[in-house]
């Protein structure tokens, strides 16, 4: 497997991420219920969810930029 293909795939696991934690990010903090179901784990009172958009979001940025140089 080269690198190329490795960020494309991290790149899109890192889109599914983003869409499922925002899935959730979004219902815990503007409809205040769990999409889920159950009760959402909160970390220093950010739903955890939260945490892991911004994970996700942190491993598209740079799965980005290694995609985009050429080296």
């Amino acid at each position: 497997m080269n690198k190329q293909l490795a960020l494309k795939i991290i790149f899109c696991i890192a889109i599914a991420g983003m869409l499922f934690s925002g899935y959730l990010s979004y219902g815990e903090l503007f409809t205040k219920v769990c999409p889920i179901g159950g009760g959402c784990t909160s970390v220093a009172s950010i739903p955890a969810c939260v945490y892991g958009f911004v994970m996700y979001f942190i491993v598209l940025i740079i799965s980005g930029l290694g995609l985009k140089s050429k080296k």
